[in-house]
């Protein structure tokens, strides 16, 4: 595409903007059918049929909704701190959010990974990129907790992951940024990007039962950038597709010098011949410094270890092992069809959608039918690795979903749409409007062998006149459409925390029957737990004062402590003695400037405070939990450090004052 052709294109999409923003679309009805509201109404008692789960972006959180409701059930802590659940801010979550770079308290949430078996979800875990510090998360789909979080070395704006084979072997995390990775220096003038930058794709181990991660090896590559990817799947299996963009490798205003070249790329990699080159000892062996963290169920404390090597895999000394297949233009999505013989690529400035077809790439290798190479890896001709184009599809492809009866849907950034084609034949079947400049799209199952079909819910970077005006920036957007007929049908507009990039949905059975509803007190191994009221205390250890304390309907052990002083640090260590499904307990003090806690029912969390004034600070639990939930309070007495108050304590009782207690 040539610089009047992209001109032209932006042309088309201002005067696109202009005209669907400048006032409210008319006929507005016509978009949803006349039972929508039957469809997505779920009676008070009932559930909803899937969940949800959906990147929070820049929140750095996970999200989950019920489909067809649209009703938002959690928010799932992840990256960042959330002060509704002390996640970042209790002593035991704060290892979480360790990195080599320290304790970093945000990032950039952009996609979502269920855990598969033989290409099909099963409800275990959940994965979650952070985009920002390179990270992987796997959250625990029994009790909606971030699991682990993995740090990945030697990579940059980590966009494209988390994608997962059919088993879960692996998750596949592509770097979106290329740098510097000399082993001695990386201040290098940022001119010399072509000479001196690289990107790198880090396969990240699963364990099948534990669901444990370890960055199992790497693959130096040029400096790309890499954006969404797909592992293969059936026939494709140990196989993945990423896509490629800024092939002129440019560092500055890529908007205009990475849309250059009319083709950039599909990246195929083999990894079975991946694992077959680092058993046979390949992999060169690199000195990193990277965080791996873990949250334990059991003591419900998490612990951060910094790993220092990873395996690193160079194409060059690795023959058939990388391939780039040429896609038209600027490509986000890389999506594989429920056959895994279709590679879908979305080229951002392209006028058509590109299918590529695994059994001809792997004809094309095998006759080593090449245009050349690129960087030292074998481009295939494009002609030869092609399905074909769906032709005239609409104006910005981005990312393609599929339903269990060979059709794929295509969301198209700047038309604002959604297409739904035939894959066989690339027909283009029906389309239908979003409101506004949709992005990813999901369907239930979509990205693997057995979709279940029925919804498609887009994500909307724009909603302008769809809810009620919140000042300068509105809410954020999904639409629930219906799929079960050969026309699409828009049922369902429901705002989302911000800002949703992709997601995917389950059937609600597959993970609500696992479910955890309390943890059983007596498996609660916790350093600093406090089985039950009598075993509460306080103890000082040197200037810190640490609080066994429980929490129970309707009250705190001890309500009522004092003897601490001033320059003291106070450990609130509480347990949650509640054996009933949703009955967590909250607990914060006056004046604490970090968050409250929330500890679930069998649980221990611990809150640090360093009083700053001479005074009593009253406690309280900041969770509803009965009709005396006000009444769930205490006090802490604060004493200067001259003041010979005794340390004591007690719950339901009033101490006599002190001879030595000098007021």
């Amino acid at each position: 595409m040539r610089q009047s052709e992209l001109k032209t294109l932006s042309l088309l999409a201002i005067a696109f903007a202009t005209t669907v923003f400048s006032c409210k679309p008319k006929n507005v009805s016509t978009t949803t059918s006349g039972d929508a509201a039957q469809k997505v109404y779920v009676a008070p008692g009932k559930y909803d049929e899937f969940y949800n789960f959906v990147s929070g972006g820049f929140s750095g959180q996970m999200s989950v909704y019920g489909i067809p409701s649209g009703r938002l059930f959690r928010v799932i802590p992840v990256f960042s701190v959330d002060p509704e659940k002390g996640y970042g801010y209790s002593e035991e979550t704060k290892p979480m959010l360790n990195t080599s770079h320290g304790f970093v308290p945000w990032d950039d949430l952009h996609h979502i990974a269920l855990s598969e078996t033989d290409g099909v979800h099963d409800g275990r875990w959940a994965f979650g990129n952070g985009n920002n510090t390179p990270r992987i998360a796997r959250i625990d789909m029994k009790s909606f907790k971030t699991a682990e979080i993995i740090e990945i070395p030697n990579s940059a704006g980590n966009h494209s992951s988390p994608f997962i084979t059919e088993n879960s072997e692996y998750v596949i995390a592509g770097t979106r940024f290329a740098v510097p990775m000399s082993d001695n220096n990386n201040d290098v003038p940022i001119n010399t990007y072509k000479d001196n930058f690289k990107a790198t794709i880090s396969l990240i181990g699963v364990d099948k039962e534990t669901g444990k991660m370890n960055l199992a090896f790497q693959i130096l590559l040029p400096g790309v950038d890499f954006d969404l990817a797909r592992a293969g799947k059936g026939k494709s299996h140990g196989w993945f597709f990423v896509s490629c963009y800024n092939t002129e490798r440019a560092n500055t205003l890529l908007e205009v010098n990475s849309a250059k070249n009319d083709k950039d790329f599909i990246m195929a990699v083999n990894w079975k011949k991946a694992e077959e080159y680092v058993k046979a000892g390949k992999g060169i062996k690199k000195s990193v410094n990277y965080a791996h963290n873990t949250f334990d169920e059991h003591t419900h404390t998490a612990t951060s270890v910094m790993e220092k090597e990873v395996i690193m895999l160079d194409p060059k000394d690795c023959p058939d092992m990388v391939y780039f297949m040429p896609c038209p233009k600027n490509p986000h999505g890389c999506d594989t069809d429920p056959t895994g013989e279709y590679i879908v690529g979305s080229g951002k400035l392209a006028a058509v959608i590109p299918v590529f077809s695994f059994t001809k790439m792997l004809d094309a290798i095998d006759k080593k039918t090449f245009e050349g190479d690129y960087a030292g890896i074998p481009v295939l001709k494009y002609d030869a690795v092609l399905h074909g184009e769906v032709k005239k599809p609409g104006l910005g492809p981005l990312h393609t979903e599929f339903d269990a009866n060979g059709n794929a849907y295509t969301s198209m950034f700047v038309s604002s749409e959604v297409v739904k084609w035939r894959v066989s034949d690339l027909q283009v079947l029906d389309r239908a409007p979003t409101y506004y400049s949709v992005g990813h799209l999901s369907v239930p199952g979509g990205p693997t062998k057995k979709p279940w079909g029925k919804y498609l819910i887009a994500y909307n970077k724009i909603t302008k006149d769809r809810y009620l005006p919140t000042g300068p920036e509105l809410c954020q957007s999904a639409q629930l459409y219906d799929i079960s007929g050969d026309k699409m049908k828009m049922i369902l507009d429901f705002p989302t925390i911000g800002e949703p990039h992709y997601a995917e949905a389950i059937p609600a059975d597959i993970v609500s029957k696992n479910s955890v509803k309390f943890y059983k007190i007596e498996e609660n191994k916790h350093p600093y737990v406090t089985m039950g009221d009598k075993e509460a205390k306080v103890e000082r250890k040197g200037n810190e004062v640490h609080i066994y304390m429980t929490a129970i309907r309707s009250h705190l052990t001890p309500d009522n402590i004092e003897g601490v002083k001033l320059g003291d640090v106070v450990y609130f260590h509480v347990t949650n003695l509640e054996q009933d499904w949703d009955v967590p307990h909250g607990f914060a003090v006056k004046g604490a400037n970090n968050a409250e806690l929330l500890i679930m029912p069998g649980e221990t969390q611990t809150l640090v405070w360093k009083p700053e004034k001479v005074g009593v600070y009253p406690i309280y639990c900041t969770d509803f939990c009965s009709a005396l939930h006000q009444e769930m309070q205490g006090y802490i007495r604060i004493s200067a450090p001259n003041n010979n108050v005794p340390l004591h304590f007690s719950t339901g009782t009033n101490q006599p004052k002190s001879e030595d207690d000098k007021l």
